[in-house]
């Protein structure tokens, strides 16, 4: 197989001319520019460009602005304001002040956009038609028909290269960086390299924006905004180099480009190639990827978009509710009746905290206090519906072993209460408790709301009183309470007897459990079994109030 050249296809080109004679460009009557060294560049598929040397601009021209572009064939592209009088023209020249090999025709050189003049005098010149062609092969027939049913961003990844060096190209790496929606990933890194088998994924933190690697690299100089790069690693000395490259030289690597890959909401990602071909890349061959990187992208734009959306629906309505909204429950009223143990716990003391605190402490408290909370709860399988002011809702849904989630749920309420006492062991000034109610029940789990706005949660008796116990155990002085249903897999719940709560119409018969917190030493059953100590009315009232 022939590895560099596009096969039986018009490649991209680029071919810069002299002019002839005199040329002259205007705005109206304004002289922008004229001179007899003028150049006209022919590229693939762009109108042909006419260039004049900077010394021959007959205007004033701003400082660079902070607009930048790049061509993998041209190299970075800067721009300046055109200075008529009171008139500025915004971004209106361009200039490649160090063009790449295949421009260096036109380095030092003045570009202007078609909108900042009126009319060009070509002089004795005619300038040609460009003859494009279509262009065709393993990569386009691939992009067109065969991609589109990959169903990961790894597999596309792989297939790319793949497609690449079927199509010619030489790559030795490839890569692609995308930025993503997440409270904790920055975003995803995918690196094909020759040989390898598996493509390695990177999910970095944002502290990567900080981290050496990243802010001494090319990755990060197009992200912001600041252009590609392109660089001959077979040079005795590169200029503008960057770290990475003596690693990519020392694989036998020979070129490499590092290009945008925007995505439709503005965001910037990365795609860079790397070449082991002793000449480089050639320009058919970066013009081909140059002209699919907005198609590649909108391919990763859509991967991107299915983890963002099942991340912030992760995030938002917890993992369980958040596949099954992916799942297609997202009208109003989809949902199921299920069996499930339901957590409600509350933070105590929250008014006097947030009185005592400033906002910005007593934020980081709450936040705390719901991390501890909802990585205990993850712990034992439930999940996290929902934080309601400084409260969690969390069900554990029973499945086939109503035994089971109830457990969960006890255990989940007895760690909580005892991480928490660890917590304000080590806090010399804040101290943070909580009051929890666990209930029992059949709920129906899925879409409430108005047409325009929905709220995946659970609905029924069960979580009513599981709110309402954790209302009175802040009362009573309980730290958790619990139904008669969750009574059956506790060791040491102390009976309360019928209560009466709030917007329940019957009364509920309750429990209230010690930990070691309470000075008792607490253990959860792993199978239901009958409570049989007589009721200890005297120990319920000996429970620690708030």
């Amino acid at each position: 197989m022939n590895v560099h050249a596009t096969p039986q296809v018009k490649g991209y080109g680029i071919d810069i001319e002299p002019l002839q004679g005199r040329v002259a460009i205007y705005r109206g009557n304004t002289l922008l520019a004229a001179s007899t060294h003028a150049k006209v560049m022919y590229e693939t598929r762009l109108p042909p460009t006419v260039y004049f040397p900077r010394e021959d601009v007959a205007t004033h021209l701003s400082d660079p602005t902070e607009l930048q572009t790049f061509c993998p064939f041209k190299g970075t592209a800067t721009y300046r304001d055109i200075m008529l009088g009171e008139e500025r023209l915004a971004n209106s020249v361009w200039a490649y002040d160090d063009a790449l090999p295949e421009s260096a025709g036109i380095q030092g050189h003045i570009g202007f956009m078609p909108d900042a003049y009126s009319r060009i005098d070509l002089g004795e010149n005619t300038l040609r038609e460009t003859d494009d062609g279509n262009i065709s092969g393993p990569l386009i027939d691939w992009l067109l028909r065969g991609a589109s049913g990959l169903e990961s961003p790894e597999d596309f990844t792989r297939a790319l290269a793949e497609k690449m060096l079927e199509h010619g190209i030489a790559i030795q790496r490839l890569s692609i960086l995308v930025w993503s929606l997440h409270p904790l990933i920055a975003g995803k890194h995918y690196i094909w390299e020759k040989g390898e088998e598996e493509i390695s994924t990177f999910a970095p933190t944002y502290e990567i924006h900080s981290h050496p690697a990243y802010t001494n690299s090319p990755l990060r100089h197009v992200s912001n905004g600041l252009g590609g790069v392109r660089q001959r690693l077979n040079d005795d000395q590169p200029e503008n180099s960057f770290p990475i490259m003596e690693d990519l030289r020392a694989k036998g690597a020979t070129d490499y480009v590092a290009m945008p890959m925007p995505f439709s909401d503005g965001r910037t990602n990365v795609l860079t190639l790397t070449c082991d071909h002793p000449d480089g890349f050639t320009t058919e061959n970066l013009g081909l990827v140059f002209e699919c990187s907005a198609v590649i992208g909108r391919f990763y734009e859509v991967f991107m978009q299915r983890e963002n959306a099942q991340t912030l629906l992760e995030t938002y309505v917890g993992k369980r509710s958040g596949a099954r909204v992916l799942g297609g429950e997202i009208r109003r009223g989809d949902g199921d009746e299920i069996d499930a143990a339901i957590m409600f716990c509350d933070l105590r003391g929250s008014t006097v905290l947030e009185e005592r605190l400033d906002r910005g402490a007593y934020i980081k408290l709450l936040n705390e206090f719901f991390e501890t909370v909802s990585g205990i709860v993850h712990e034992h399988g439930g999940e996290v519906l929902k934080f309601i002011g400084d409260a969690v809702l969390a069900v554990f849904p029973a499945g086939d072993d109503a035994a089971l989630a109830q457990c969960h749920a006890l255990r989940s309420a007895v760690e909580i209460v005892e991480r928490l006492a660890e917590l304000r062991k080590s806090e010399t000034d804040v101290q943070c408790d909580c009051a929890i109610g666990l209930a029992y029940g059949r709920v129906t789990y899925g879409n409430v709301g108005s047409q325009e706005r929905l709220d995946f949660t659970v609905i029924g008796q069960a979580a009513n009183v599981a709110a309402r116990l954790g209302d009175f155990g802040k009362v009573a002085g309980h730290r958790i309470v619990v139904s008669k249903d969750i009574e059956p897999v506790c060791t040491d719940a102390i009976p309360l007897g019928e209560i009466r709560l709030h917007n329940v119409s019957q009364p509920v018969s309750s429990y209230a459990v010690r930990t070691r917190v309470d000075g008792e030493v607490f253990r959860a059953r792993t199978h239901p079994v009958t409570y049989q100590s007589e009721t200890d009315t005297d120990a319920a009232a000996q429970s620690p109030g708030e």
